[in-house]
């Protein structure tokens, strides 16, 4: 019988109760039966049971029982998703770091920012270091003029009245037409560059990763100081990408 977690929020403590009590099951389960599991009075999981469902959460048969829905099948592929990336993305990533001695990246887009989810480092005394779980706006990142290369100019010209292009760097790119000019040709080249827009003296190559349906999902990058940036870098870091991507299904066959 599951037990009902202590926290400081009780309906939330009920509604992980009973959902995991459906999932002991592998038919949909009676009112009856979630609530001699749960101990919950059977009129509160009835009403919790029903707000569930009414989000697709849970879903109730005709025959009055309560199944897993289908949108905690959406939010499962997301995670399951994030998972195969991280996992995927770490001897990519170590390979690459090794090749320069440089910090190698991965983030992914959340809104109208990249998020850094992963990092590798290298062992110089001088170095950039993303912190895991920092933002930065997406106009003034290697990896994310490559997400609104992606939306188009379109889409990247609401991003910029929405943001305002705010100024970083004397070099951040404020300007709607000189942003989209240089990112325009960025799906031909397969990278893109940050020139210290981010922050003075630190530069950036970034590379897009797609899954196996060709979306991209995140990116590599490689941080440096700007006068370490290496040309010869960029074979480098476009291999890492295809590679990681190859490992997440895409293929670049039609």
């Amino acid at each position: 019988m599951p037990k009902i977690a202590v926290s400081s929020i009780q309906v939330i403590d009920r509604v992980t109760a009973l959902l995991e009590a459906i999932t002991t099951h592998s038919e949909p389960a009676s009112l009856k039966f979630l609530s001699a599991e749960t101990r919950l009075h059977p009129s509160t999981a009835f009403r919790i049971l029903n707000a569930l469902a009414s989000h697709g959460l849970v879903e109730r048969t005709p025959a009055g029982r309560y199944a897993l829905g289908v949108k905690l099948l959406h939010f499962g592929s997301h995670v399951h998703g994030k998972v195969d990336l991280l996992r995927e993305a770490k001897p990519i990533m170590e390979w690459l770091c090794s090749q320069i001695g440089e910090t190698v990246n991965l983030t992914v887009r959340e809104d109208d920012e990249v998020v850094y989810v992963a990092r590798v480092i290298s062992n110089r005394m001088m170095r950039v270091e993303q912190v895991i779980g920092s933002r930065a706006p997406l106009h003034v990142t290697a990896v994310g003029k490559l997400f609104l290369a992606e939306i188009g100019e379109k889409a990247c010209r609401d991003y910029a009245r929405r943001t305002g292009l705010p100024r970083y760097t004397s070099n951040t790119l404020t300007q709607i037409t000189k942003l989209w000019s240089q990112i325009a040709n960025v799906h031909k080249q397969g990278f893109a560059l940050d020139n210290e827009e981010a922050e003075e003296g630190v530069s950036c190559i970034g590379v897009p990763v797609r899954d196996a349906h060709g979306v991209m999902v995140a990116g590599i990058s490689i941080s440096a100081p700007r006068e370490r940036r290496q040309q010869s870098w960029i074979s480098l870091i476009k291999k890492a990408g295809g590679d990681l991507s190859a490992r997440l299904g895409y293929s670049t066959r039609s």
